[in-house]
């Protein structure tokens, strides 16, 4: 009797080990957040983001330099598309405010692709670009929703930590539609 307990045990863990292995891959990595944040305030609320300088560091570092050279005051959201995103425009083009020529130096770099296995779900910070994988600069995009889409091949480099309820009330905006754009 004790045989047939131990192959049912047997059994059981190593169905549970496939099961897991299995689950394993299906489950979003989640990268841990710096302690650093960045807060936008937008006529909505405030917002608050966190960082995975450990997933997309080149791009952590220029989204800070940007934040720290005051590049995306006076910028705007050029798109939201409720349940999909609400984009930051491009510093270069989006600003209301002249940049000075620091500002232009940093704003018009362009990015490597930082590519991970992080999964696009609703708050995930990811840059936006052209076709080309490495063209991006300033523009990047707020989740608000899940976009498995986008899971390998846009730059994923942060969280909002705060703010939910200001994407919320974006996602009520009213909006447009340009070619495949839902503009603000």
């Amino acid at each position: 009797m004790c045989s047939g307990v131990s192959k049912s045990i047997a059994i059981a863990v190593a169905c549970l080990a496939v099961l897991c292995g299995a689950f394993n891959g299906a489950f979003a990595t989640v990268p841990e957040l710096s302690s650093s944040r960045v807060v936008f305030q937008t006529n909505y609320g405030d917002i608050e983001f966190g960082f995975y300088p450990s997933v997309a560091p080149r791009t952590v570092e220029h989204i800070f330099k940007l934040v720290r050279l005051g590049c995306y005051n006076t910028n705007h959201f050029f798109r939201v598309d409720k349940g999909f995103v609400a984009q930051v425009a491009d510093v270069a083009g989006g600003r209301t405010a002249p940049m000075n020529e620091v500002q232009k130096l940093e704003a018009e770099k362009t990015l490597i692709g930082e590519f991970s296995d992080v999964k696009h779900v609703r708050g995930i910070l990811s840059m936006g670009r052209y076709s080309d994988p490495d063209s991006a600069q300033s523009s990047f995009s707020m989740l608000l929703g899940d976009a498995p889409h986008l899971d390998g091949e846009y730059a994923i480099f942060g969280k909002v930590t705060k703010g939910d309820e200001t994407l919320r009330k974006l996602e009520q905006l009213p909006t447009r539609k340009e070619g495949i754009f839902v503009m603000v």
